[in-house]
C-alpha cells in the first residue's frame, strides 16, 4: 500500500481542504499520513522520511507557496539525496496563483491543484504516477 503524508506548511491554520484530500484518498486505497497545521519545512520531510511516505502533498492558502514548496523539495534532496528524493512525488494544492505553477514545477513539485479540482482528478494523478 502506498503511503502518502498530507501537510500544511507554514503559518496557515486553514486545514479544510487538506482533510478532504486525506479522507479521499484513504478511501481510494491509500495509507494517509496527515500531520496538522503549521508545520515547518524541515518537520514536513522528517516526517515523511521516518513514515517512509511515497509521496508528499502540501496544501497551502498562505502565500508562502514559492518559498515553503521549493524548501521541501530541497531539505528532501539534502536529507536523502538526488536520486531517492525523485522516488518521493510532491504535490500541491491550494490558493496558488497559476503564474506560480511552471515556477513549482521547476524546483521539483509534480503537480498543482488547483481550488475546486475533484478529488477523483487527484486519486487519478496519483495512481498514475505511483506504480
Amino acid at each position: 500500500m502506498k503511503r502518502i503524508l498530507i501537510a500544511k506548511p507554514g503559518l496557515d491554520g486553514h486545514d479544510r481542504g487538506a482533510k478532504v484530500v486525506a479522507r479521499a484518498l484513504k478511501d481510494a486505497g491509500y495509507e494517509v499520513i496527515y500531520t496538522g497545521i503549521r508545520q515547518t519545512p524541515e518537520m514536513i520531510v522528517s516526517a515523511a522520511v521516518q513514515e517512509n511516505a511515497d509521496a508528499i502533498g502540501l496544501s497551502i492558502l498562505s502565500g508562502a507557496h514559492k518559498v515553503l514548496l521549493p524548501e521541501i523539495v530541497k531539505l528532501l534532496k539534502e536529507r536523502l539525496g538526488e536520486k531517492e528524493a525523485k522516488k518521493i512525488l510532491v504535490f500541491a494544492g491550494g490558493i496558488i496563483p497559476r503564474e506560480d505553477v511552471r515556477y513549482l514545477k521547476s524546483k521539483g513539485v509534480s503537480e498543482v491543484f488547483p481550488p475546486g479540482t475533484l478529488t477523483r482528478d487527484i486519486t487519478e494523478f496519483l495512481k498514475k504516477r505511483l506504480k
